[in-house]
């Protein structure tokens, strides 16, 4: 299986600008282009990748999605007067033309599709596509936004043609609506198209009506295009991630895509001139991370906007090292989403109930007077002016003052995993790369004891127990000394080893997370606010519920699939994040009837946290998951869940109870805005009952 990266880049897309004054394009210039690729390049991040050359895309190729009328327009530029450059420009919004224009935007295309091409072929396993002119503007008959050819439509329809891709996912995070996107898969059901983008009910370019959320598609292709608008500026990294895990995670898991693109604009980010948010360039590789669980891993990052170039060329190394493989950065100060962004998360997924079963259930209503909308009303005309000049006067000061720190390096271990097998076990079915521990170290002996006696645990009996904590503990000080950065032990007691871990863990780290997948009790102090633990059991614990710990009780058990993964993007994932663990402890108890696909899934998707630094613990039986396991740790695409089951209303009711139980101490886990909080919690407290 691939497992390497593609950077694509040629400087010859740089050789095109502004030839006039145009206060809306001059913000569009090539060192955008130049500063990503040198910003990977200090970080030495091109020799770690894959070089794929540019070629020009043919005609027929851009004929997949531009009219043959509009292409022989754009043939003509390279031959046209300034004069004549500036006529053809005005007949479009917001777009230059220069006589080397058309040659860059064929190699643009050429570009994405040569990553396409790799991607599918395996012989990389994701790749990013440095390019300009960007493409998620352009429509079939026309430039618009700096944009001359849609790249990204072009890539999913050419993967559907030559590769045979049945379905493809498109997220579009720039902080522009990609409509040229959207209108040319609106009626297509194998492409779901996501985009978030600023919007402020109409009033940001491109001043759309069809950007908002209640448009979701058209004739077969209802329910496959997903708008969040943006009704305010400043959304952060908890308002990115919250609309991820409550909006398009679920659904494209639904979806089960066979390959994901991305329409990577970056003016989505902190400093923007153009986007004014304040997510941090560490989100992207979050956002990254989590995007390729899905369709075996076959990413295709395809640039679009960013207008910053600090802010611009921290975001693209940050998708690149995820791409990689590198420990995922650290994300401080998660909370709850901001009113505004609750209520454009709100009404996304009341626009898709009826199409998405991940949905289904909920307790969901449209925010029929948002927030950002009431506040616009009650201003009049003069105000509203006055306002936004000041508004505007501030902004442009904010802008040349907003700072962020610059993102720290992100390192890896010598080593990724490292396993401790029972006496006996073979080791032959571990991946390659994967190291086996050998012995326990001394210190673990010592350590072992030391933790007996704290715990008042009686003397362990039997030396086959006593050496599996032992490993336990060895594996955990090797990660603590970045000797690794994951490990796996399969135990004959998984009670005793998550008591002996947990305890151990804390004289290193400040919080731990422990997710156990079983009906076990578990010895755990449900009221340490250090430790998190989030128990998906098919009955209900004798322990008690409490902020820190949290069962989630399905009805099939973790068996089910659909519920399974409802637990973990709605409910785990968002604590998790806030919970900010320096360490993952993923249990798995014997006889939990998890499906092996679904737990190398959350085994991926919790690499995300503290670092990637994860101990897996596995109780011993013939059935023990312990290559899917090793394979997710190292960094293996986890294999799709393929279709989904239909979630059950006494599941939905479960994750969704516990949600409003959680969500005043956990703010990741709000769904909706202050208006309507009070009538969700009356639906799920009642519509069950009839």
């Amino acid at each position: 299986m691939a497992s390497k990266t593609a950077v694509i880049y040629d400087e010859e897309m740089t050789r095109y600008k502004l030839l006039w004054v145009d206060p809306a394009c001059k913000i569009e210039v090539p060192e955008r282009l130049t500063a990503s690729y040198e910003a990977l390049l200090s970080k030495g991040l091109p020799e770690r990748c894959v070089s794929i050359p540019v070629r020009q895309a043919t005609e027929e190729e851009i004929l997949l999605v531009h009219r043959q009328e509009y292409l022989e327009a754009v043939k003509q530029t390279p031959h046209m007067t300034l004069e004549d450059l500036m006529t053809f420009t005005q007949q479009y919004g917001d777009v230059y033309f220069h006589p080397n224009i058309y040659h860059c935007a064929k190699l643009a295309i050429g570009a994405t599709l040569q990553l396409v091409d790799s991607v599918m072929t395996g012989k990389v396993r994701n790749g990013i596509a440095l390019v300009r002119p960007p493409g998620h503007h352009s429509q079939r008959s026309a430039a618009n936004g700096f944009c001359v050819f849609n790249n990204v439509a072009i890539a999913a329809l050419y993967a559907k043609k030559h590769h045979n891709v049945k379905r493809v996912l498109i997220v579009d995070w720039d902080v522009h609506h990609g409509q040229g996107v959207q209108y040319c898969f609106e009626e297509d059901p194998s492409v779901l198209y996501f985009s978030w983008h600023r919007y402020e009910h109409q009033k940001f370019w491109p001043n759309l009506q069809e950007s908002d959320y209640g448009s979701v598609g058209k004739g077969k292709g209802a329910g496959f295009n997903i708008n969040v608008p943006w009704n305010k500026v400043g959304m952060n990294n908890s308002d990115y991630l919250s609309v991820f895990f409550h909006v398009l995670l679920p659904i494209a898991y639904e979806f089960n895509p066979e390959l994901v693109l991305v329409s990577a604009g970056f003016d989505s980010a902190i400093g923007d001139p153009e986007g004014h948010m304040c997510a941090t360039p560490e989100i992207f590789g979050h956002l990254t991370h989590l995007l390729m669980s899905l369709a075996g891993g076959k990413l295709c990052a395809v640039l679009e906007g960013g207008y910053h170039l600090t802010s611009l060329a921290q975001s693209v190394c940050q998708t690149v090292q995820t791409l990689l493989g590198d420990p995922a950065p650290l994300l401080t100060n998660l909370g709850s989403p901001c009113e505004s962004a609750l209520e454009s998360l709100q009404n996304s997924r009341s626009a898709h109930q009826q199409y998405w079963t991940c949905f289904k259930h909920s307790a969901v209503a449209p925010v029929l007077e948002p927030s950002t909308k009431r506040c616009r009303v009650e201003e009049d005309g003069v105000q509203e002016a006055q306002q936004e000049q000041v508004t505007g006067e501030a902004g442009d000061k904010a802008e040349e003052e907003v700072v962020w720190p610059e993102p720290l390096p992100r390192t890896s271990p010598p080593l990724r995993t490292a396993v401790a097998l029972p006496p006996g076990e073979e080791d032959s079915l571990l991946p390659e790369g994967c190291q086996c521990l050998a012995e326990a170290s001394q210190t673990s002996v010592e350590a072992v004891e030391k933790i007996r006696v704290e715990l008042n645990v009686g003397e362990v009996k039997g030396e086959r127990e006593l050496m599996a904590l032992r490993q336990v503990i060895s594996l955990l000080d090797k990660v603590d000394k970045k000797e690794i950065r994951n490990g796996l032990a399969v135990v004959p007691d998984i009670s005793l080893a998550v008591k002996f871990a947990v305890q151990h863990a804390l004289t290193s780290v400040d919080r731990v997370l422990v997710v156990f997948v079983g009906d076990e009790e578990l010895p755990v102090d449900s009221d340490d606010e250090r430790v998190l633990l989030v128990q998906i059991c098919s009955k209900k614990p004798k322990s008690h519920k409490s902020q820190y710990y949290v069962p989630v009780c399905l009805k099939q058990g973790p068996g089910d699939v659909a519920g399974f993964l409802q637990a973990v993007l709605g409910l785990l994932l968002p604590m998790a994040y806030q919970h900010n663990p320096g360490l993952v402890l993923e249990v798995l108890a014997q006889g939990s009837g998890v499906k092996e696909a679904a737990w190398a899934q959350l085994t991926s998707l919790l690499q995300g946290l503290a670092l990637g630094h994860t101990l897996a613990l596995l109780q011993e039986s013939q059935d023990a998951p312990v290559r899917a396991t090793a394979a997710s740790l190292m960094g293996d695409p986890a294999p799709d869940l393929g279709t989904l089951g239909a979630l059950s209303p006494e599941s939905v009711q479960g994750i969704e109870g516990e949600q409003k139980r959680l969500e005043m101490k956990w703010g990741m886990l709000h769904t909706s805005g202050k208006a309507t909080h009070c009538i969700s919690s009356w639906f799920i407290h009642t519509s069950f009952s009839t």
